[in-house]
């Protein structure tokens, strides 16, 4: 009775995924990949826009704080990521935006409120320098534009610590609504 019940169950599993598959296989068929510059500015986007996030969550009077006395306070952290982003933009486009080095002085960046701003530009820059670029030009510095993504990534990451050895928890990591 047993085996005839896993025989059924079987054969019924077989069945929902052989009348699936075909569904299945139209759905991939019919969707392209993305092009290199829609796939590096979503990527920039993504990480971008969790690193601002976490620019305007943090409390203004915990912008100092460092989980131990030898790295970086979180606005440190913050601006650095900014300086690199635009290290990057004006390595692709040639120009010279924003401040110099991947570590502004600090005396230009003293809230939280020019923090803010300067990482949502840089993000904002650096998205409009990868459509400028276009295809060719996302290729071309296709090494650079990936390197820069996972620095902002692997500081999102250093960020979420900080995020939590103060009990807080991270914008990405909350339900969403």
């Amino acid at each position: 009775m047993l085996k005839h019940l896993l025989t059924g169950l079987f054969a019924l599993g077989l069945t929902v995924v052989a009348f699936n598959a075909p569904a299945r296989a139209q759905d991939s068929a019919q969707k392209t990949p993305p092009t290199p510059t829609k796939a590096i500015l979503d990527n920039w986007n993504d990480v971008g826009d969790r690193i601002v996030a976490m620019a305007e969550d943090w409390p203004e009077n915990k912008y100092d704080y460092k989980p131990n006395p030898s790295v970086r306070s979180f606005g440190d952290v913050i601006r650095h990521i900014a300086g690199a982003n635009y290290e990057m933009v004006n390595l692709a486009t040639g120009k010279k935006v924003g401040v110099a080095g991947d570590n502004p002085p600090v005396d230009q960046f003293k809230t939280k409120t020019q923090l803010v701003e300067y990482v949502k530009r840089s993000v904002a820059d650096g998205a409009a320098a990868i459509k400028a670029a276009g295809d060719a030009g996302v290729l071309q510095r296709l090494d650079y534009w990936t390197g820069y993504i996972e620095h902002m990534g692997e500081h999102y990451g250093q960020l979420v610590v900080y995020y939590r050895n103060n009990g807080l928890v991270p914008p990405a990591s909350r339900p969403k609504k």
